[in-house]
């Protein structure tokens, strides 16, 4: 083995997760996309997409047939922030039209920290840097 990289695979909103991360994270940005010519049966047109979120590689995708699963917060993205006004303003942009799972609050193991489900249902974990 070479390499590992997360895959993210949507059902038809690759491209909008995309545009909301890149707007949203800082060093996020297309390093690579391939689309279909056709779009998906639920609207996608992402074949393949390598996106670095905060300088860390992953692959986007739009699944060509309907499935039934979606994410889970069993895997999620944890981002280490490195201010309040940062954390506040990522977790407030990616938690809306999503699920707070745990708002931003000193839980012991950190003195601030938050969990979320944004509106595609990623997960996220974001953290205050020590």
């Amino acid at each position: 083995m070479t390499s590992a990289t997360p895959f993210l695979m949507f059902q038809g909103q690759a491209q909008a997760a995309i545009d909301l991360y890149a707007a949203t994270l800082p060093d996020t940005r297309v390093l690579q996309m391939q689309r279909r010519e056709a779009p998906t049966s639920t609207g996608g047109t992402v074949l393949l997409a390598r996106v670095a979120i905060c300088g860390q590689a992953f692959l986007f995708s739009d699944s060509a047939p309907v499935h039934a699963f979606t994410f889970t917060p069993s895997s999620s993205i944890f981002v280490e922030c490195d201010s309040e006004d940062e954390q506040t303003r990522v977790f407030n942009t990616l938690a809306d039209g999503g699920g707070v799972l745990m708002p931003l609050a000193d839980y012991g193991f950190s003195r601030r920290f938050g969990w979320l489900n944004d509106r595609f249902g990623v997960s996220w974990q974001l953290n205050l840097a020590a």
